[in-house]
């Protein structure tokens, strides 16, 4: 039976450590659903829908194996109707793992049938964030080497609108 696995989040903007998780995830499963939050308590930078896109363009490398999906519901029903049984997650550092383990065992309380799968980045995205990369853009700084040439151009002209 394929396993069709979830990979959520803002993506606000889609980083080289999103990307590289993905690229690593499509070796385990089937397929890999990247399903970007409308989350508007974060109160993203990009829309919905340019974050839709940004990483449609920056995964499409990878042919059928990803889809990308927005979702703004409960992230269990989200993958109840994809038909998903995997969750997938990235951890970064220990800090992260306190929370990701309570939403981990909030989802499996919800929808048992979900198993959350954990991956760590590669070492040079240990540190990457996309708070990190807004915050640095903001002030100038040089995010190439994080983001993909296309999210650094997006980012600079959301910059420059602001």
């Amino acid at each position: 039976m394929p396993v069709t696995a979830i990979y959520p989040g803002t993506f606000d903007p889609i980083t080289n450590g999103h990307t590289d998780l993905v690229e690593r995830a499509v070796r385990m499963f089937d397929r890999i659903i990247v399903a970007v939050a409308a989350n508007p308590g974060k109160k993203p930078l990009f829309s919905l829908t340019e974050r839709v896109g940004l990483a449609g363009e920056v995964l499409a490398h990878l042919d059928d194996a990803v889809e990308i999906r927005g979702f703004d519901n409960l992230l269990v029903n989200f993958a109840r109707e994809a038909g998903a049984r995997v969750i997938l997650r990235g951890l970064r550092a220990v800090s992260d793992f306190e929370f990701e383990f309570q939403l981990a065992s909030m989802n499996r309380r919800l929808h048992a049938d979900v198993e959350t799968t954990f991956l760590t980045p590669a070492e040079q995205h240990a540190y990457v964030s996309s708070t990190l990369v807004k915050e640095v853009a903001k002030l100038g700084g040089d995010i190439r080497p994080f983001v993909h040439p296309r999210v650094a151009r997006a980012l600079a002209d959301k910059l420059a609108n602001l």
